[in-house]
């Protein structure tokens, strides 16, 4: 798929991102910057109990009027309209979040009905925002998502039993703080899917319909830092080294995605996540590889940059056998770094299938796909060769 000669793209990266061991203690000053002066602190109970959100909180100082600590893994719109009506009790001007996806996501939810009010259906959708939201800090304590740098969130409806999705640039965060000492304690299967979660986010960025050459040069690169030290990760959980890098990869992929959209994996891995629970990183390791050879005809030129990025020898392979090759590596790191390779293996059963095709035909993510995949035949294509 190279670039038409009418190529032309915006680029845009608006978070400022600290990185280093032990910048969590900034967490205070970057709140003054953006003129905050009542901080909430919105973040999950684990990292309460587990004295990581009392590092923030002390950073903080009395600049922290509130800590929100109610999130759930898949955050729900319950748990963001919660959460926001909290912080207008505790008159919030600026919203600190840490910890993983779902903190994140919550956080720039909040950040939004701070500013606009409402229900959050009020707001979801694409570039419905008419100006900037309520500012936010991020601090991720998981290398997956990317979201301290990304325009998206995506929050469950668990009474639905479905996703909806806030899609603006106004929900960018202001400040990403990547400390890879909050890392450490990432246990290893958490590890692993936060970090295939990061290079679905980098191998769809460069197969997209709106693949440019500045998310290409994120993505191969986020690529080529996750191949190397996500194993090194697993290996061993104290590789501080390994984990920084793996904040920035995820940080670089979250940011190429944003420019360049994703695709057909990550519409088929919202269904699966909001219809059978599993999570977005086990998903998208599962399916990622299924979707690159069905993509592989199309795109084949993308793929090969791919696998030239993981480290694979494609020296005289045709484009068509380096993208099989690249599709290949991807599920030999899943079994590598120990996760499922099969949706059967986390409980998804085969008859929910097709109701996971049409789910995802509903995902804004796959109109994006660099091949047409807006049928549910072949979508059920994939879905079978993944079960």
């Amino acid at each position: 798929m190279a670039y038409d000669d009418d190529l032309s793209f915006v680029y845009d990266s608006p978070t400022s991102v600290i990185f280093g061991k032990g910048t969590v203690r900034d967490a205070g000053l970057q709140v003054d910057a953006l003129g905050g002066k009542r901080a909430l602190l919105v973040t999950d109970k684990d990292l309460v109990k587990f004295g990581i959100a009392e590092k923030v909180i002390d950073a903080l100082g009395k600049r922290c009027v509130g800590v929100f600590d109610e999130v759930i893994p898949d955050t729900g719109v319950h748990i963001v309209e919660k959460g926001a009506e909290y912080g207008r009790s505790v008159e919030a001007d600026t919203v600190v979040s840490i910890g993983g996806g779902s903190p994140i996501d919550t956080g720039k939810g909040i950040a939004v009905l701070l500013k606009e009010g409402g229900r959050l259906a009020d707001h979801a959708g694409l570039n419905n925002l008419t100006r900037p939201q309520t500012p936010h800090v991020v601090i991720p304590t998981t290398a997956g998502t990317g979201s301290e740098s990304t325009y998206a969130a995506v929050i469950k409806d668990h009474e639905e039993k479905q996703k909806i999705f806030l899609v603006d640039r106004y929900i960018i965060p202001d400040v990403g703080i990547l400390d890879p000492e909050l890392t450490l304690g990432m246990p290893a299967r958490l590890t692993g899917a936060t970090g295939m979660d990061a290079f679905c986010h980098a191998i769809e960025a460069i197969h997209s319909m709106q693949a440019e050459p500045i998310a290409d040069a994120m993505a191969l690169h986020a690529i080529r830092m996750i191949t190397e030290f996500l194993p090194r990760t697993i290996a061993d959980g104290g590789d501080i080294v390994a984990r920084g890098q793996m904040l920035i990869a995820a940080n670089i992929a979250g940011t190429a995605f944003s420019n360049a959209q994703v695709g057909v994996v990550h519409a088929l891995a919202h269904s699966v996540g909001a219809r059978f629970g599993v999570a977005h990183g086990i998903a998208n390791a599962i399916l990622l590889p299924h979707c690159m050879r069905f993509n592989n005809d199309t795109c084949p030129d993308r793929y090969a940059l791919a696998a030239q990025a993981m480290g694979l020898d494609v020296r005289g392979k045709s484009d068509d056998e380096a993208g099989e090759a690249a599709a290949d590596a991807v599920q030999a790191l899943n079994k590598e770094i120990g996760l499922p390779l099969r949706l059967r293996d986390e409980g998804v059963p085969e008859d929910g299938l097709a109701e996971l095709a049409d789910l995802a035909l509903e995902d804004g993510s796959i109109v994006y796909n660099p091949k047409f995949a807006m049928d549910p035949d072949l979508l059920m294509e994939i879905l079978k060769q993944a079960w």
